[in-house]
């Protein structure tokens, strides 16, 4: 194989979630059944290939990697790194510590709720974006192509009242600065963006509060108790848990998350520590949770079917922002759209007066 053809396998297998998941059960169903790994990616790899007839099929390249990267001494973490997206990868590391059927079993929960959290996060943000693009658009467009052919009809030494006069600021507007209104609202959006994994510190704990950050919090939050959980339940110990998943993360997480690190380090449990980091991450209750559960003898039990309930209660949560910020949009729309029909049938009622 050329570096071209695991290249595109690679490519393939990371885009292909569902394919990816599935192989991710088949491999854990085979090893519960006492196959060894090796004598599982080799069952896997003649399935793929369709015993051997295509050897090309990106799935069975994988597993053919995988194998020769395990006969070198790679760990199974090793192996498949690169081929798997990093939340993925830092998944299986576990299992170079602890059980790898159960790791295995987890990145299909962890994915599984990762991608409907997903969903409601893009449903969450997209349309109202789509809605305030287009208020814009409305806007612009009014200025540039509707109101100069009417201001031509009477001239511009007229005095408009009204929302006509409203209407009129609007095109000047328009017409002398639209080009900077698009740049600022594009870059405004790109500003954003960038902040939602990027920004850190106490003014961004108090717009976490707000949409867009609200909502990319819970987003976050879900993904990392997510992962917490699958880690633990694997026998990897919480601190572990929490500095690997710090180190792989985003600077926004790996900032709350190092700072928890450091009041654990000091003898406090992950619930403690978290509310020491005076981020409100997750939430007041799933810390309270945390803080009573890090107690108990049955933590990796608790906080799995913890997550599982946040993840349920973080969607529902977020198609109400959703749906709030949905309701808040069209209201938009349709004023704009309203003052728009108005001010036009003003002007056409001043010019009418102004000519007869």
């Amino acid at each position: 194989m050329d570096n071209l053809e695991i290249l595109y396998a690679k490519m393939m297998f990371k885009l292909n979630t569902s394919r990816r998941m599935a192989m991710a059960r088949k491999l854990a169903s085979l090893l519960r059944n006492n196959f060894s790994l090796m004598d599982a990616l080799n069952r896997l790899e003649r399935i793929e290939s369709y015993n051997g007839t295509r050897p090309d099929e990106p799935y069975a390249i994988a597993m053919r990697q995988w194998q020769q990267n395990l006969e070198q001494g790679m760990s199974f973490s090793d192996a498949t790194r690169g081929w798997l997206p990093s939340e993925e990868t830092l998944l299986v590391t576990s299992a170079d510590i602890a059980n790898l059927v159960v790791a295995l079993e987890s990145i299909d929960k962890v994915v599984d709720g990762v991608q409907r959290i997903k969903r409601a996060m893009r449903n969450a943000i997209t349309y109202p974006l789509f809605l305030l693009a287009l208020t814009f658009l409305i806007i612009i467009m009014v200025g540039l192509y509707l109101v100069p052919p009417l201001v031509e009809v009477v001239g511009t030494d007229v005095q408009w009242t009204g929302l006509a006069k409203s209407l009129l600021v609007v095109s000047d507007f328009s017409i002398a600065y639209w080009p900077w209104i698009v740049g600022i609202f594009v870059g405004l959006v790109l500003l954003i963006w960038f902040s939602l994994s990027n920004w850190t510190g106490w003014m961004r704990y108090k717009f976490d509060k707000l949409p867009p950050w609200n909502i990319y919090k819970l987003h976050t939050s879900v993904g990392w108790l997510m992962s917490l959980s699958a880690m633990v339940a694997a026998g990897v110990t919480v601190p572990d848990s929490m500095r690997m998943l710090a180190d792989n993360a985003n600077n926004y997480l790996k900032t709350i998350l190092e700072s928890a690190l450091r009041f654990i380090a000091n003898g406090d449990n992950l619930g403690v520590a978290l509310a020491n980091t005076r981020t409100d991450f997750p939430n007041q209750d799933i810390i309270g949770d945390l803080t009573i559960y890090s107690e108990m003898t049955d933590f990796s039990r608790n906080v799995g079917k913890l997550a599982s309930d946040y993840q349920n209660e973080s969607v529902r949560k977020m198609e109400s922002i959703s749906s709030a910020l949905n309701s808040t949009g069209i209201l938009l729309v349709s004023g704009i759209i309203a003052w728009v029909v108005l001010a036009t049938f003003q002007m056409q009622d001043q010019i009418t007066m102004m000519l007869s």
